[in-house]
């Protein structure tokens, strides 16, 4: 990648929606070679997918929540195949350390809140944590440069 890739990423962060010829103009280059970079870093795996971030008090999720899942008393595999099932969980990551399972989650009061807690409960040890604020809620990804740092320096 590019100092020009590096750049249509940005600008894919932070606007999706942006049109190819917007992308032509703050990039200076033809539509067509916009075109040829956006493929290449979708064949790449660099660019996953187009998506909408949204707000979660918006659509009435006013609760999010981290739960830490540890000492699984099911397998792997069947504690992963409920979460996927479990629609209150945006996201499930399986850690190293203590802890097996950290879900983020978002629900819209305590009763809900109270019911998933309730439903994870069989698959191992929970600690529940409420988000207070985030600080970051979401940062761009900035790839490291090709350039080490005495590439860099020589330049």
């Amino acid at each position: 990648m590019d100092e020009l890739d590096l750049k249509l990423l940005t600008l894919l962060q932070m606007n999706s929606r942006v049109t190819v010829s917007e992308l032509s103009k703050q990039l200076v280059l033809s539509r067509p070679s916009v075109s040829e970079r956006l493929q290449r870093l979708q064949e790449r795996g660099i660019i996953e997918d187009f998506t909408a971030r949204v707000s979660l008090p918006a659509v009435g999720l006013e609760i999010l929540l981290f739960i830490q899942v540890s000492e699984l008393k099911r397998t792997p595999h069947e504690f992963e195949q409920m979460i996927k099932e479990e629609l209150a969980v945006i996201e499930c990551h399986r850690v190293t350390g203590t802890t097996n399972y950290i879900l983020k989650a978002a629900v819209n009061n305590m009763a809900s809140m109270s019911l998933l807690i309730d439903r994870l409960i069989p698959y191992g040890s929970l600690t529940t944590s409420i988000v207070l604020s985030s600080p970051v809620p979401y940062r761009l990804i900035q790839p490291e440069s090709r350039n080490t740092p005495e590439e860099t320096v020589k330049s």
